[in-house]
């Protein structure tokens, strides 16, 4: 074994130790010690409120300050729970809007958290957004401050109604899900994208679940997945994902060799959660349809081969494309939509020599499959009537794209599609967790800077440093060691590319 190799091994197994100190999944419902409800309001304490916070695909927070001993606490419960359930937990009805969570100020490990936030009687709520309430505190005599206390919510009733107020929504405690929803469109909005960095995660969780669940990993299955996970380890757009893909990756001889039973095999694999425990959680925000089975899924995907496609350099450009044909051929499994994109990889007769190449030809290949499913979707009656399929992007996300357009032939200027496609799916896509300051930056090789460090050190625990160091050791060694293989070897025409049928 090389002494890469074994750094690498050595700093993955290390890491593998801190991520399993993780906090409780911040978007899921918890069921009580009888077993006869569901706790939606999400419990934190001093040593996660801080990373919840952080780490929250929500715009806003409610934090519930109370005591388990309180008489009063203990009638609004019911209360608090009507409106979390609205926001919380996989079955959300509005997710991604607002985080309900409790602190139990009756607990001596948060007696310096309430102090902070002036918690002078039960309960207590405050509003505002998830990083303000991060190292932060509450002063009653404090004239400006993001945080607010909420001090018309005794009800479900009056605390919606407050809560509609701050954010200008008709939220009902009716509202079932996907019933009334009023999704903001991603048409004439750039910065929605931002927010699909919680999709890519959510979609990246979803394939391998699917891949699990369909005893997909034999032996003639294994070199697509495993360059996948290469893939994903060096250029996908989320550390965490990064973290969980090189895990699997480093263990993927143990977890799967030779000979092993499916069944097996998914049991191992399954115990690394690709992108974390807390992931997959069960909604869609940016990929949300306004159907039930729209979206979602093929959306994330897409999503992720695009803030792939603009990540790689010149030198991965034809790996990155025989790479993601391969995967998309071997393990999607809606067998009319694999054959199509097989068709059109099939089609490129000559390797890709640049990046930029390669991000077009996804491009193009994406507005072929959308031109496709329109024309279906509208003699069938299956569109989502909020997000009919297009050709993207639209003028009003990028007018200079457009050189003309008439009679529904369009002439593109694919120097700025390119410039579009590299700021939509690289830049502003990672600039949620960049403002979040819980995933460093960008770099200039299309890897996240695992340098960034919190603001406030003491803040951060001995253990997530440790997990910090660590995974810029690993991911360092192992993207160093990929990127001289491939630039060790001939890239590989279209013509050899070999598929995979199930």
């Amino acid at each position: 074994m090389s002494r890469t190799l074994l750094v690498l091994i050595v700093c993955l197994s290390a890491l593998r130790l801190g991520a399993s100190l993780g906090s409780r999944s911040i978007l899921r419902a918890v069921a009580d010690k009888n077993g006869d409800s569901e706790d939606y309001a999400v419990d934190l304490n001093a040593t996660n409120f801080d990373a919840v916070l952080r780490d929250t695909p929500a715009t806003f927070a409610v934090v519930e300050f109370f005591a388990h001993w309180c008489p009063a606490c203990r009638n609004y419960k019911p209360h608090y729970e009507k409106v979390a359930r609205l926001f919380n937990g996989p079955n959300a009805v509005h997710p991604g809007k607002v985080l309900m969570t409790r602190v139990d100020c009756a607990l001596k490990i948060n007696t310096n958290l309430c102090d902070k936030f002036s918690v002078g009687h039960y309960p207590m709520l405050f509003w505002g957004p998830p990083s303000k309430f991060v190292s932060g505190s509450w002063d009653p005599k404090q004239e400006k401050s993001e945080i607010r206390n909420i001090d018309n919510g005794r009800t479900a009733e009056k605390l919606l109604n407050w809560i509609n107020q701050q954010i200008g929504s008709s939220f009902g405690l009716d509202d079932k899900k996907f019933e009334n929803e009023h999704l903001s469109s991603n048409i004439s909005d750039p910065g929605q994208i931002a927010r699909a960095i919680y999709d890519v995660e959510e979609a990246t969780s979803t394939a391998f679940d699917i891949i699990l669940e369909h005893k997909m990993i034999k032996s003639e299955t294994r070199a697509p997945l495993i360059k996948f996970l290469q893939l994903l380890v060096v250029h996908h757009p989320s550390m965490r994902c990064r973290k969980g893909s090189a895990e699997i990756l480093v263990n993927f001889n143990e977890l799967s060799p030779a000979n092993t039973k499916q069944e097996e095999v998914a049991g191992a694999v399954k115990n690394f959660q690709i992108c974390g425990k807390d992931v997959p959680r069960g909604y869609w925000i940016f990929c949300r349809g306004s159907k039930n089975d729209t979206r979602g899924f093929s959306c994330g995907l897409w999503v992720l081969l695009h803030s792939l496609s603009v990540r790689i350099e010149d030198g991965e450009s034809q790996f990155a494309f025989a790479t993601i044909c391969d995967f998309v051929h071997t393990f999607f499994v809606c067998e009319e939509c694999r054959q199509h994109f097989y068709e059109m990889c099939s089609s490129v007769s000559s390797p890709f020599n640049k990046a930029r190449d390669f991000a077009l030809w996804l491009w193009r290949t994406h507005n072929k499959v959308n031109e496709r499913l329109y024309k279906e979707e509208e003699t069938m009656g299956t569109a989502d009537p909020k997000f009919p399929k297009m050709i993207w992007p639209p003028m009003q996300l990028c007018a200079s794209c457009y050189r003309s357009r008439n009679n529904q032939k369009i002439e593109w200027d694919e120097d700025e599609v390119h410039t579009f496609l590299t700021n939509y799916y690289g830049k502003t896509l990672i600039s949620l967790y960049k403002s979040n300051s819980a995933l460093g930056n960008v770099g200039a090789k299309g890897i996240l800077d695992e340098s960034t460090t919190s603001t406030n050190a003491v803040a951060v625990p001995v253990g997530a440093a440790l997990a910090i160091a660590l995974a810029s050791c690993a991911f360092g060694v192992l993207a160093c060691y990929w990127r001289s293989q491939q630039k060790s070897r001939k890239p590989r025409r279209s013509s050899d590319i070999r598929f995979n049928t199930q």
